[in-house]
């Protein structure tokens, strides 16, 4: 709360270093000695990793979560996911609320641009609205979960089970505890045929990554598209056409490669949807991405850097930024001066904003992927589908993430941090804004 009173840290800079505050605060947690199974801890290196996947709702890990974390280790692991995924500031003012405490207009102006909200007024409630709202799907999906694993598991570790899962996959953090159910690194693998347990998981990853604005759309309006806001209609039909598409190309194409001649048809199914759903951006896979054609990792790569929608729980550039940048294409096809879609004009800072976005997202995937290509002397596709995940926040793996230099690990350090706290986020707290309002003489330059 300190922060919020000095006048002259921005919004960017409170959430940048909540963020790094509670990462620190994670790794120092789960070096203690009873955090591990061996009751020795985990290194600096180790912990620090851990913590920012998890804190950045990535993933990715260099030690299976259930084989190598204790219980409590596991439940540090799963509150960081927990703050990780509704946001710091989300958190800090909710905690705030519960305290009783007042929260001025700096608090509330933080929130906002914490969230994507499009005023400060009503960022109170709102704040209430997401707290209820994801505990409330998050209980809801633990339940539904525990109907397979408590009979499986038994009733108490089927319930921790249901619950870290249930969170993990809500909050877009593909963490889990298979590894001492069907193996280290395994992930849901074991679960590739249980359409029951895939569609609850896939349930929960949706719905966390919509956003929590297209949420209040969704409750306020029901069925009546016309009242929507054009970010809740960009987003809804985006996300459709991301989900459709990735379904059609696992099914029709990837799928029926040889190496998975052995998938009966429903398995095909189930695979194929959760294929679709799973890199935007949650991590979790019920196949060998190891096996995945060229095309494959392609594919997959492409869905982990778009990602999610803002304002919610999942990373990547934004399927609105996508939406944007197809717009102002088809507006420079049509010869307009600005995108347009469903009978609104979208505003020449978006359209700056999304381009800077992706090309930025593009740059770290390929410049990073290439030095680790150069450090750990592997494919460039291998290292790129790594950064890819990194920074999208994703957490899907080829299984090389453990076998990774010291050097490498750092790097995905780095692009995780940077894909939970936002790519534009990070450029703004570390430049200042201009102040000039000159203008310099313009000159034609030819593009294309």
């Amino acid at each position: 709360m300190a922060l919020w009173r000095n006048e002259r840290i921005t919004p960017a800079q409170i959430i940048m270093t909540g963020f790094l505050g509670i990462i620190l605060t994670g790794t120092l947690l789960l070096m203690l000695p009873f955090a591990t199974r061996n009751g020795t801890g985990a290194t600096l290196e180790e912990a620090l990793f851990t913590a920012t996947s998890a804190t950045c709702v990535t993933g990715l890990v260099v030690r299976d979560t259930a084989s190598y974390w204790s219980e409590f280790g596991q439940g540090v692991i799963l509150i960081l996911i927990q703050i990780g995924g509704l946001g710091v500031i989300t958190m800090a003012i909710a905690i705030s609320i519960l305290a009783g405490r007042r929260i001025g207009f700096r608090q509330r102006w933080v929130m906002q641009e914490s969230i994507s909200a499009p005023q400060v007024g009503g960022i109170v409630r709102q704040t209430r609205f997401i707290v209820r709202g994801a505990l409330m799907i998050e209980a809801v999906g633990a339940v539904l979960l525990a109907f397979r694993f408590c009979p499986q598991l038994g009733l108490g570790k089927g319930i921790w089970y249901s619950v870290f899962h249930s969170v993990s996959a809500f909050c877009n953090a593909g963490f889990d505890l298979m590894g001492t159910v069907s193996g280290q690194f395994s992930s849901l693998t074991a679960f590739a045929g249980d359409g029951y347990i895939c569609a609850v998981i896939c349930f929960l990853i949706i719905i966390g990554g919509l956003g929590f604005l297209v949420w209040r759309d969704v409750l306020d309006h029901c069925l009546c598209w016309k009242d929507y806001r054009l970010q809740s209609k960009l987003v809804i039909v985006t996300t459709f056409l991301l989900l459709l598409g990735g379904f059609i190309y696992f099914y029709c194409l990837e799928f029926r490669l040889p190496q998975w001649s052995e998938m009966s048809s429903g398995t095909r199914v189930a695979a194929s949807f959760f294929q679709s759903v799973t890199p935007r951006t949650a991590g979790f896979n019920t196949v060998d991405h190891a096996n995945f054609s060229e095309t494959g990792k392609l594919v997959t790569i492409f869905l982990m850097l778009i990602g999610g929608s803002p304002g919610s729980t999942a990373g990547g550039i934004k399927t609105i930024t996508l939406a944007v940048l197809l717009m102002e294409m088809k507006s420079v096809f049509h010869h307009r001066s600005h995108a347009q879609c469903f009978g609104r004009r979208i505003s020449q800072d978006a359209q700056r904003n999304a381009s800077a976005l992706c090309m930025l997202y593009l740059l770290m995937v390929l410049v990073c992927g290439a030095v680790i290509t150069g450090i750990e002397g592997i494919p460039l596709m291998s290292s790129m589908y790594e950064t890819a995940s990194a920074i999208g926040t994703v957490g899907l793996s080829q299984g090389i993430t453990s076998q990774l230099s010291q050097a490498s690990r750092f790097i995905l350090i780095f692009l995780m941090y940077m894909g939970r706290v936002g790519g534009l986020t990070m450029i703004y707290a570390m430049t200042a804004s201009s102040k000039g309002h000159s203008m310099l003489p313009q000159e034609k330059i030819t593009v294309g």
